[in-house]
């Protein structure tokens, strides 16, 4: 049985409130990470809704499912445009 007398403790994980840019940014580089090609995992995902195109590693797949896909790809079409 647990000694339950001692004092567990745990570390706890500030949940990040990225706005979509930095959101990308850190995706983008867990997907490199693991051997993936960005653009079309993102496309994917984009088009299909489905969030296993995006890898869990980095927490990628959570923190890119914040956002409704519209809004994600206003933004990228945004910064597109504004480039040109």
């Amino acid at each position: 049985m647990e000694n339950l007398e001692n004092t567990n403790s745990f570390k706890v994980v500030k949940d990040e409130n990225y706005d979509i840019d930095t959101t990308l940014k850190i995706v983008n580089q867990a997907l490199i990470e693991k051997g993936y090609n960005p653009i079309n995992q993102i496309i994917g995902y984009i088009l299909s809704g489905d969030s296993s195109y995006i890898t869990n590693h980095k927490n990628a797949r959570n923190l890119i499912k914040r956002y409704e896909r519209d809004e994600i790809l206003e933004e990228v079409i945004t910064f597109y445009l504004d480039r040109k």
